[in-house]
């Protein structure tokens, strides 16, 4: 395929921008009592929706953190999750909105977000952002 040549996919700016300037819920707080250890929070069903067709995304999600002052109140977190049931979102996206709505809500010290979706088309993709943010990897 040459220079001038193009394959398109349909996909615009618009889907890549899908469900990100959404009002989620606030991820409520409680105040941590102890120093220096790791939170692990599962969601096994975690659903989105795809914004470019519509179908049902599904997959896992794992919280990984290490709290600073402030833990995560899991009912709380669970209604935030809960907001991306019907949210037409890429899985990229989903795994870095929250991790930057977990790190507005607690100021972590380290913390990892995973998605872990099931295959689409045979393919599957797993998800992994982290904080603090590093530098992208150089190329080989």
């Amino acid at each position: 395929m040459s220079k001038q040549q193009k394959k398109t996919t349909g996909y615009t700016d618009d889907h890549a921008a899908a469900g990100l300037d959404t009002k989620f819920p606030e991820i409520e707080t409680w105040p941590n009592q102890f120093p220096a250890y790791e939170i692990l929070i599962d969601d096994p069903e975690f659903t989105s929706v795809c914004p470019k067709t519509g179908l049902p995304d599904f997959g896992r999600i794992t919280i990984r953190y290490m709290p600073r002052k402030r833990c995560m109140e899991l009912k709380s977190l669970k209604e935030y999750l809960f907001t991306y049931r019907n949210l037409g979102i890429f899985q990229e996206n989903i795994a870095n909105q929250i991790l930057e709505d977990v790190v507005k809500a607690t100021d972590p010290v380290w913390a990892i977000i995973v998605g872990d979706f099931r295959p689409r088309g045979g393919i599957s993709t797993v998800v992994e952002a982290r904080y603090p943010r590093t530098k992208a990897m150089p190329a080989k």
